[in-house]
């Protein structure tokens, strides 16, 4: 292998599989708890929907994270996984009610409301189990992030969240409500961020809204900004932790806490894409009339970002010892033309066995892997399945 960051012993399991890097993943971790310990109130939660491994879950509940979850089903991983559930909020445009009973019974920190119909619904399951659910209500901001259209979640025209128009609404109707209790505003304007000015932007929005409420005499226990910050795809070898310096100091610098608020953020993608890398096998390399394919056996089963998105991922031959190069489209099995992985990419000269790995993918890869065309799963390995 030309490269030092994988173990040997690689080649010798099935592809396609996906390899995280548990030593980059608890280096990403530390740097995340100094913040945490170093800024007093301020807690982070690990957005559990980017990924669900239990060894990486494992780890992540070793550093003392909370939980942000979208579902019962990531709500039940996390209390599986150790995780407290008094750190554990719970999100989501459509929570089932049995999701919310879930919820409930665990005792959890809060729900992210966003909408009368679920608060009502909260409230009502809540008396049912003699309990009062905590809950901050998710504002639309309407603030727009720098970012893919389809992971931008701050905009009016965009189905998450409550307006700001009816903030002071819902905030006095759950204040009417015996079985649930107002604690603050939660906020996500979107994935993939890089541009500290959409993260400025957002610290102004909220700022604005604290102004107003106090002028109605309405208090927050909890600010929630979400999460967002991006990673660098391009150069992920050269930045493979993440830009929380800028990412965190703009909130400290920018955004005006009240005295005993607690500021709540929601990490998902920083914490794990840049750890992970998807292991695929070469099966042949085609030459097209003006092109030549690389034809892996992963697909957009296993890594769906480039097909959902036209995300960009990072791709090397780790086993090639060539010298050469050519320039190649990098692309699956799948009876779809767009499972592409890349185009035009430059690479050793490559030959079938050739093991291919696809950088940053520990976020939103193995989570949201399909069964499409009856293929199984790819498995999961960590740097721990290779020491001795």
């Amino acid at each position: 292998m030309n490269t030092n960051r994988y173990p040997k012993g690689l080649e010798s399991i099935q592809t396609p599989f996906y390899y995280y890097d548990t030593d980059l993943l608890r280096s990403t971790l530390a740097c995340i708890k100094n913040f945490e310990n170093s800024n007093e109130g301020y807690y982070v939660h690990y957005a559990i929907k980017a990924n669900a491994n239990p060894k990486l879950l494992k780890i992540i509940q070793e550093y003392g994270l909370g939980v942000d979850c979208v579902s019962g089903g990531e709500i039940q991983a996390s209390i599986d996984a150790g995780f407290d559930p008094h750190k554990i909020v719970f999100a989501g445009v459509g929570k089932s009610d049995w999701e919310i009973a879930l919820g409930l019974d665990h005792d959890i920190l809060c729900f992210n409301v966003e909408s009368i119909p679920e608060l009502e619904v909260i409230n009502q399951i809540a008396s049912e189990k003699d309990k009062q659910a905590n809950v901050c209500f998710r504002i639309n901001p309407e603030v727009g992030a720098h970012t893919h259209t389809n992971i931008a979640t701050g905009r009016a025209e965009d189905k998450f969240g409550i307006s700001m128009e009816d903030m002071e609404k819902v905030i006095r109707l759950a204040e009417s409500m015996t079985n649930v209790h107002f604690m603050g505003l939660h906020f996500h304007i979107g994935s993939q961020i890089l541009d500290m000015a959409d993260f400025e932007a957002l610290c102004d929005r909220v700022n604005e809204l604290q102004d107003r409420l106090e002028k109605e005499n309405v208090k927050l226990e909890i600010i929630n900004v979400g999460g967002g910050l991006g990673v660098d795809y391009t150069s992920p070898e050269t930045n493979s932790v993440p830009n929380f310096v800028d990412y965190f100091s703009t909130y400290r610098e920018r955004l005006k806490l009240r005295k005993g608020q607690t500021l709540h953020f929601e990490l998902g993608r920083a914490v794990v894409a840049q750890c992970g890398s998807l292991i695929t096998k070469t099966l042949y390399v085609k030459e097209g009339n003006q092109r030549k394919f690389v034809i892996v056996d992963a697909g957009m089963t296993d890594l769906i970002r480039p097909a959902l998105y036209q995300a960009h991922h990072k791709i090397v031959n780790i086993s090639s010892e060539a010298e050469t190069t050519d320039t190649y489209d990098v692309v699956g099995p799948i009876c779809e033309s767009s499972d592409v992985f890349d185009t035009d990419i430059v690479l050793p000269t490559t030959h079938r066995g050739d093991l291919i790995a696809i950088l940053s993918a520990g976020a939103y890869g193995e989570t949201m892997a399909s069964q499409y065309n009856c293929r199984p799963f790819a498995k999961g390995y960590s740097t721990e399945d290779f020491k001795d």
